[in-house]
């Protein structure tokens, strides 16, 4: 071997050597995130950037998002949840009703599905139980129709006790 072809061998192997680094890097997760609702209608994310912040995930560094939103058509939740499946996303978090939980449910029965709804996700069938969920869904529940008639309860004993306080 001349020292000429040294020195290309050499410098080849110096310019592959990052590429072959970057290549062993594993991939930047990627999150799914599927909204009936309008992107403007979602507030509530600035607090799920912070809490995923504070883990230690920084959105566009070590975490990308995918959004979909059906834009207030639900007929569109099936093929959007479809879409973020095929992506390969690590997680799908479904937002926006019922009816965003469901197109993720149907899209995978492997990713695990994370879901904020205003109903009851035992009664919808969604999940089995709220201790144990035993299957690739998890969530957030706002009950508020349940509470509903305990939150009137105890505003009743709160004036109860406040005009009783009065006298």
């Amino acid at each position: 071997m001349t020292r000429s072809e040294f020195i290309t061998l050499l410098a080849g192997a110096a310019a592959g050597w990052p590429l072959a680094a970057r290549a062993q890097q594993p991939a930047m997760p990627v999150i799914g995130f599927l909204s009936s609702r309008f992107p403007g209608d979602s507030t509530y994310l600035i607090a799920g950037r912070q809490g995923l912040r504070e883990a230690g995930y920084v959105e566009g560094q070590s975490v990308t998002i995918e959004y979909r939103w059906a834009e207030g058509q639900y007929d569109r939740l099936p093929v959007l949840a479809a879409e973020l499946v095929r992506r390969g996303v690590a997680v799908l978090v479904a937002v926006g009703g019922s009816t965003s939980v469901l197109a993720a449910k149907s899209a995978t029965s492997t990713l695990p599905i994370i879901f904020s709804i205003g109903d009851d996700p035992v009664k919808q069938g969604f999940v089995r139980s709220f201790n144990r969920p035993d299957s690739n869904m998890t969530g957030v529940s706002l009950l508020t129709t349940s509470l509903g008639a305990k939150r009137l309860s105890l505003l009743s004993e709160l004036v109860r006790q406040q005009e009783r306080s009065l006298c």
